[in-house]
């Protein structure tokens, strides 16, 4: 299983699913992050976390511990 956590800068993935039944896997959905979109990893902060993606049309920074629970298609 890979995240979004796991993709370096310039990756395009597809998000499979977001695991996690709390507030913070609603929220990630209400952002945009459902199966089926396509995103691509813009950067890095320089230590890190977060990370920031470009998904719909903008642009959108995660932490590292938000980006482990988007599961991306192989």
């Amino acid at each position: 299983m890979k995240t979004l956590s796991t993709l370096q800068v310039g990756d395009r993935v597809t998000v499979s699913s977001i695991e996690g039944d709390d507030d913070i896997s609603v929220r990630l959905l209400e952002m945009g992050l459902v199966p089926g979109v396509e995103l691509t990893v813009v950067g890095y902060a320089p230590l890190g976390d977060p990370i920031e993606i470009e998904l719909i049309g903008y642009r959108l920074s995660l932490r590292k511990s938000e980006a482990s629970r988007v599961v991306i298609a192989d």
